[in-house]
């Protein structure tokens, strides 16, 4: 792989040829990546898949007009095709009043941030192997476990680089392990199945193999035989592993694009109240060795910790440069690239922060509700807020998780569910986005 001063010096070039060509201002990332991934089932090795590439893409502006091409094809030659085609079509595309990089002023000085992202062991498709095969061992070894889908261990790597016209050259190298398991469980009603994953930046960091195939093996056994219900209201618990979807829904609706289109339910939500007071979502992309760690955006702009909502109330827009000059403000530092088109957003590391109950001692509270962990179909209105999921997970009866369910759909508002929501105490650092358990006190239960 290219080092990345290899790599700033091939976007600078790109960048300079340019606008030797016509551009008046210009951008351009570089990634790189390679990896390997292992997948058995039922003890034998199924497949080794190995992927490796590099690509730059190349933002290129002639006043208002912007254009964006990338390629794979880094020579001298594929270059020169790649500059003349982008800016041919920016001078050709009509005029956007909100186009530009970022503000110069607000761009990364100095060194980049080294986050620990970086893991050199070396992992070969036998340890991979290795790692998938005492996964699927561990979760087949569960009582109940009749079959397995399979598990899978991988490991990969990549350089990000990104240079603009006005300053910013930077880049960052970062590693990933994972490994995952899906097994099936057969009862007198059909079969059941569940899966578990983990993933690091570094090995020594990710979760042991026969951990993820036990937990694996132990959710799907719980599943077998579920029942069906008859409509009703009563409260609904998110288990962790999908709890953190309630902070995704959230993220989607406080983008600068998606508030400049005034396409948001918390359209006017900037300033007030959304969540009861206590509750605390933290941005943190500086964390080390986080999953979602970034030291810059993808216009250059540094990231740092930030409380979306604090004490309940909702404190930013999560804005780009051009959401953020069609709003008449500054960017936030959440802008997303990729190799072709504008930039995006997107958040670093995001938690709902703990709250002051036990799990046990939320659930001990409910006579009678549901404990979802598993979620269906994508059933949630951004604009009007309307919120209606297909689920699967048990009862909760005298507080006490006791049969399995499935067939049903939970259904409420995301405003009435943000300013209702109760954290568990029982937050862990998983996934990259993370919540505890999550009580929603009042839902419509949909089943037959």
């Amino acid at each position: 792989m290219l080092t990345i001063d290899a790599a700033l010096e091939r976007l600078t070039l790109l960048i300079d040829r340019a606008k030797q060509a016509g551009a008046t201002a210009a951008d351009a990332i570089y990634v790189e990546d390679a990896s390997v991934s292992a997948q058995v089932r039922l003890g034998e090795l199924e497949d080794v898949s190995r992927s490796e590439g590099a690509e730059i893409g190349l933002r290129v502006f002639a006043g208002n007009q912007v254009a964006s091409v990338s390629t794979s094809d880094l020579s001298t030659q594929g270059f020169d095709a790649l500059v003349e085609r982008v800016v041919a079509m920016a001078k050709a595309a009509p005029s956007d009043p909100y186009a530009g990089l970022a503000p110069e002023e607000l761009l990364l000085k100095g060194d980049v941030p080294d986050l620990d992202l970086y893991d050199a062991t070396t992992v070969d498709a036998d340890l991979l192997k290795m790692d998938a095969l005492a996964a699927e061992e561990a979760a087949r070894s569960v009582p109940g476990v009749t079959n397995s889908e399979g598990a899978s261990a991988s490991a990969g790597e990549v350089v990000i680089a990104i240079a603009t016209s006005h300053g910013v050259a930077h880049g960052y190298r970062t590693t990933s392990h994972g490994v995952s398991a899906t097994v099936i469980a057969e009862g007198k009603d059909g079969m059941e199945r569940d899966y578990d994953y983990a993933s690091a930046r570094h090995r020594s960091d990710l979760m042991a193999a026969e951990d993820v195939g036990r937990r694996a093996g132990e959710r799907t056994v719980r599943r077998v035989n579920p029942i069906k219900l008859a409509s009703e209201t009563m409260p609904v618990v998110f288990d962790p592993r999908i709890a953190s979807g309630l902070i995704g829904h959230l993220i989607g609706a406080i983008t600068g694009s998606s508030i400049a289109r005034k396409s948001s339910f918390l359209l006017d939500a900037r300033g007030k109240q959304v969540f009861a007071p206590g509750i605390t979502i933290r941005e943190e992309p500086l964390r080390q060795r986080g999953l979602r760690s970034r030291p810059m955006d993808g216009e250059g702009l540094p990231t740092r910790e930030l409380d979306i909502v604090s004490d309940g109330v909702l404190t930013t827009w999560l804005m780009e440069s051009a959401s953020a000059r069609q709003l008449g403000e500054r960017p936030t530092g959440h802008a997303s690239r990729g190799i072709s088109g504008p930039p995006g957003t997107s958040v670093g590391n995001l938690m709902l922060m703990p709250g002051t109950v036990s799990r046990e001692d939320m659930l001990r509270d409910i006579k009678r509700g549901i404990y979802v962990v598993e979620l269906i179909g994508m059933g949630v209105n951004g604009i009007t807020g309307d919120y209606s999921r297909g689920a699967a997970g048990f009862l909760i009866e005298n507080g006490e998780i006791t049969t399995p369910v499935s067939e049903i759909t939970i259904a409420s508002n995301l405003k009435d569910m943000f300013a209702s929501l109760v954290p568990a105490s029982d937050l862990e650092l998983r996934y990259g986005i993370d919540a505890p358990t999550v009580l929603l006190p009042r839902m419509t239960v949909a089943g037959n």
